[in-house]
C-alpha cells in the first residue's frame, strides 16, 4: 500500500516540469497495479490549488480538467481514499506528542502522516523531503 502526495501529481501532469516523465510513468504504475494505493482529500485540494495557479504551471489548468483527471485516479479499481475514522484525534494526540516540533506549514504534512498512520501505511511517494520528520513514513522518492 502507497499514498501518492501532491507533488508527484502535480510533476505528473506538468510537462514542463523536469519530473514530469518519471512522476507520470509512477502514477501509471499505481494505476496498472493490483496493490491499493491511495490520496486524501487534502492531497486532491492541494492538487486543485496548485494545478490551477496561474504562477505555478505556464499553462495552467481549468478546475474541470483538474477535477475530471482526479475522478479518472479515483475511479482506477485500486484506488482509494484516506478518510479519518473515529481513532483520528488520538492518532494525532500521539503523533504531536512523539513529534513537539510541528507547526505552520508542516501541520499540512502532519495531516497526511497521521492520515496514514491511522491506516497503517508506510510508504509515500513524495519529493517533499519534510516527509523525513515523520519516523513512522517511509518516503519514496518517485524518480527512483
Amino acid at each position: 500500500m502507497v499514498v501518492l502526495d501532491t507533488n508527484v501529481l502535480i510533476y505528473a501532469v506538468d510537462p514542463d516540469s523536469d519530473f514530469h516523465e518519471p512522476c507520470r510513468r509512477r502514477l501509471e504504475t499505481c494505476r496498472a497495479q493490483t496493490a491499493p494505493w491511495y490520496l486524501s482529500w487534502p492531497i486532491c485540494y492541494e492538487f486543485l490549488r496548485v494545478c490551477t495557479h496561474p504562477r505555478v504551471l505556464r499553462k495552467p489548468w481549468s478546475v474541470a480538467a483538474a477535477w475530471r483527471f482526479l475522478e479518472v485516479l479515483l475511479a482506477a479499481p485500486t484506488a482509494g481514499l484516506l478518510l479519518p475514522t473515529a481513532r483520528h484525534a488520538a492518532v494525532l494526540v500521539e503523533v504531536l506528542a512523539q513529534l513537539p516540533h510541528l507547526r505552520a506549514n508542516l501541520l499540512h504534512d502532519a495531516h497526511t502522516a497521521v492520515l496514514m498512520r491511522e491506516h497503517g501505511i508506510r510508504n509515500l511517494y513524495t519529493r517533499d523531503m519534510d516527509f523525513h520528520q515523520f519516523p513512522f513514513v517511509k518516503v519514496l522518492d518517485p524518480l527512483q
